[in-house]
């Protein structure tokens, strides 16, 4: 019982802080072009740039003083609050902005999002009580209001404490830096990213304060810490040389989207499928970085995502910084290369575990968050496009789009397949939203009508096949069937009233495959009979006690469904593509809705 606790509590801790990095980086990812502009307009037009230009370097300081903060509160505000939350955020930040000397970031992390908590509260405490014709009156004032007293807040209060804050934390870098110890931040940082933790390691906590470095002394060697891509390819050459069965057959081709791409959550599953790789992938990491130090290696911004390309367009002018950077990342990878290749080989019981591995990666993630990896109940009528969903719309969603994309088209499904970000979504009943797990609820938000699918990981979901099943079940014909000779359903009793049914649940163990085609099937029954009843599928562990639900399970789960929705009309069936009881449930409802 006390080692139970003990993993319980770690699973929190862990969701806790996977939950807080990816609330701050997604108030940054949104707008890592905007940093990417900043770092390119420096490398270009201040002195020592590549073409100084004594007028347009004028833009760099307010982009960073300004721009870069306000962009953060405007979508951190946003993200709580949609549009008014957003403009009340921004206004929020210019109090820490103005009140303070440094680039503050940090600060507008903390604004946007108390700018729309705030705004949201007020409109929910006073949207009934608003007469009519002074709507847009009270919005607008009470959103001015409080974005000023807010604002006013953060100069005199806020500000300051961040600012010091601030300088700690710059200072503690400094002394690490200066103590030669910065190496050492890889031992946590590899093993983070693994664990999902990548986007809130670099953009929630060594973006903004390499920024601030980066403004002082025109680079930092914070922004290559989580970006280096040498020890994922030294890992992945490794499987190449060194891996059996369908690992050493897919790492050359992780290795162009990982090293070129940027896309390192590629290499995961492959550390994860032999868990001592975890020391390949720090010793890469920690020398790497050892380099960095000692070479004075430096980017003028994030680098996002981790590619080499991205990395290099980021460098200093001069040679010096090119092969300092070069070094860190040829030096990572050989490190991790020999030790993964030494880890490799002397494992005898190896075997081809590859895809266990990303179902570990899959479910080791969301256990961290405390969730079950399932489908929600998804009716895929009338959907007219796909689209992934992400904080930027780039980078490996992208990468799943294209995956699905070709699925969808192999076979035989005239659908198209897009990537966005989440803020670009449209509330579109039609649109099918391909999303991670994190990020649904937010994505929920932004197109409340449109149905959704929630993956672990974009690049290697088994859903994609599962979502083809559902596109394709939309087409499958119920085969004729036998009207029955009495209303009253097999498995059902006398006294189960049907007239009380609102809507229709398919359940198994995943809410996917067979179930979702035999609620196709079910649902064209329905609606062609006149009848209005939603019919959906769900994974039984989702199943709610519900006495308006009619349960369609298979038999050896019916035990099951009945367990955990006991109030329910419960139905079972031997197969879900070919049930007779289907046209009886109708008969039933008519007659029971006198339809």
């Amino acid at each position: 019982m006390a080692n139970s606790a003990q993993v319980e509590k770690k699973k929190g801790v862990k969701a806790g802080a996977q939950k807080l990095g990816s609330y701050l980086s997604s108030m940054v990812m949104p707008n890592i072009g905007a940093f990417i502009a900043w770092g390119v307009m420096t490398a270009l037009f201040i002195g020592d740039g590549w073409l100084p230009n004594e007028r347009l370097s004028t833009m760099v300081t307010p982009t960073l003083t300004y721009l870069l903060p306000l962009l953060i509160a405007y979508t951190g505000g946003q993200m709580v609050y949609g549009q008014r939350g957003a403009v009340v955020g921004a206004i929020s930040a210019m109090g820490v902005i103005m009140g303070t000397d440094i680039p503050m970031f940090i600060g507008a992390m903390i604004m946007g999002p108390l700018g729309g908590w705030c705004i949201k509260k007020f409109d929910d405490v006073f949207k009934e009580k608003v007469r009519a014709g002074f709507e847009m009156l009270v919005n607008n004032f009470s959103a001015g209001l409080i974005g000023f007293g807010l604002a006013i807040l953060a100069f005199y209060g806020i500000g300051p404490v961040v600012e010091m804050i601030s300088h700690l934390l710059s200072k503690g870098v400094e002394v690490i830096v200066g103590a030669n110890l910065l190496p050492l931040a890889n031992v946590f940082i590899e093993p983070g990213k693994v664990l999902f933790l990548n986007n809130a390691i670099n953009h929630g906590i060594l973006t903004p304060l390499g920024t601030e470095q980066a403004a002082t002394s025109g680079k930092s060697i914070l922004f290559l810490l989580e970006a280096n891509p040498g020890p994922g390819l030294g890992i992945l050459l490794a499987f190449t040389f060194f891996g059996k069965g369908s690992a050493k057959s897919s790492a050359p081709g992780a290795i162009i989207i990982q090293f070129l791409g940027g896309i390192h959550e590629i290499y995961f599953p492959y550390i994860m499928m032999k868990p001592a790789l975890f020391l390949a992938a720090i010793c890469g990491g920690v020398s790497g970085t050892f380099m960095f130090q000692l070479l004075g290696a430096g980017l003028k911004a994030a680098s996002s995502p981790g590619s080499i390309f991205a990395i290099l367009l980021m460098t200093p002018k001069g040679l010096s910084n090119y092969v300092a950077v070069l070094s860190g990342v040829i030096v990572g990878a050989v490190v991790s290369f020999i030790v993964a290749s030494i880890i490799l080989r002397m494992d005898n019981s190896q075997d081809d575990t590859f895809d266990q591995s990303k179902e570990m990666v899959q479910q080791q993630k969301a256990e961290s968050k405390g969730q079950v990896i399932t489908t929600s109940t998804t009716s895929f009528n009338d959907i007219d496009k796909i689209i992934f969903a992400c904080d930027a719309g780039m980078g490996s969603s992208a990468m799943g789009a294209s995956i699905l994309r070709d699925k969808v088209k192999k076979a035989g499904i005239d659908l198209p397949v897009s990537n966005s970000a989440i803020n670009d979504l449209q509330n579109d009943p039609k649109a099918l939203v391909v999303t991670q797990e994190e990020l649904q609820e937010r994505a929920k938000r932004k197109s409340p009508s449109s149905e959704f699918v929630a993956v672990e990981n974009f690049m290697n979901s088994p859903k994609y096949d599962e979502i083809v099943q559902h596109l394709l079940a939309e087409d499958v014909e119920p085969a004729p069937v036998a009207t029955p000779a009495t209303s009253v359903t097999p498995q059902a009793t006398v006294t189960d009233d049907y007239s009380k049914v609102t809507h229709i649940i398919f359940a198994c163990d995943a809410g996917m495959g067979s179930s979702a085609m035999g609620a196709s099937i079910l649902r064209k029954l329905v609606k062609n009979n006149g009848l209005t009843i939603p019919v959906t599928n769900s994974a039984i562990g989702n199943l709610q006690d519900e006495a308006d639900a009619l349960i369609v399970s298979q038999k050896e789960l019916t035990t099951r469904a009945t367990q955990k929705t006991p109030s329910a009309i419960h139905v079972s069936v031997d197969n879900f593509l070919t049930a007779p009881e289907y046209d009886e449930v109708v008969a039933t409802l008519k007659e029971a809705k006198k339809v």
